[in-house]
């Protein structure tokens, strides 16, 4: 039997057992009404986004990492309460971008990674959309989003923006279950949305 602290054998596409629950903190509360910061972001597709210059409906999911394959996560990854689940999160917005796109909306994932790590992520999950890096993590903290830091690596915890002409409209945090989150963004989009 698998114990918690282990990773599933598939752990880039599977979401560990027992992963814990992560906590509402307030960390997000700040967000509702405040405008994108206007930075521009390297993207996995070889050129630069500004966020907040895109009209219209926009999704950000902003995660921590995405694993790489012969690449190991940080020790006790799967403990860290919001930290697993990149990947199958990344992979449910995949398959559910043409619904996005029905309700005019753009989508983008933000994380610390470096663009290199990101392409390989893309090609890998076969992502139809742009992942942007913030290395210098200007975006994240633009909005005071809230971050942790792991053997000397700074990222940002799972929060999904939803903004209109650049203005957060709505914010998912904590995100949890991670796969499941495109369900709620697509729920509030039809309810709020287009």
């Amino acid at each position: 039997m698998q114990q918690s602290s282990e990773l599933p054998k598939d752990f880039l596409h599977e979401l560990p057992k027992d992963l814990p629950t992560p906590l509402d903190d307030g960390a997000c509360d700040h967000l509702l009404g405040l405008l994108l910061p206007s930075v521009n972001l390297y993207s996995t597709a070889g050129r630069t986004v500004n966020p907040a210059q895109i009209s219209n409906w926009l999704v950000i999911y902003c995660y921590p990492m995405t694993g790489r394959p012969g690449r190991p996560v940080p020790d006790g990854w799967a403990q860290i309460p919001g930290a697993a689940g990149c990947t199958p999160q990344s992979c449910s917005f995949r398959d559910h971008q043409k619904e996005l796109q029905a309700l005019n909306t753009q989508l983008f994932g933000i994380s610390t990674q470096t663009t290199e790590d990101q392409r390989e992520a893309v090609e890998r999950l076969h992502l139809p959309f742009e992942l942007l890096s913030d290395t210098d993590f200007k975006f994240a903290q633009g909005l005071g989003l809230p971050m942790f830091e792991v053997e000397g690596m700074r990222m940002i915890k799972r929060v999904t923006l939803v903004a209109k002409d650049g203005r957060i409209m709505k914010y998912f945090y904590p995100v949890f279950p991670p796969d499941k989150n495109i369900d709620d963004v697509l729920s509030w989009l039809r309810d709020n949305g287009t």
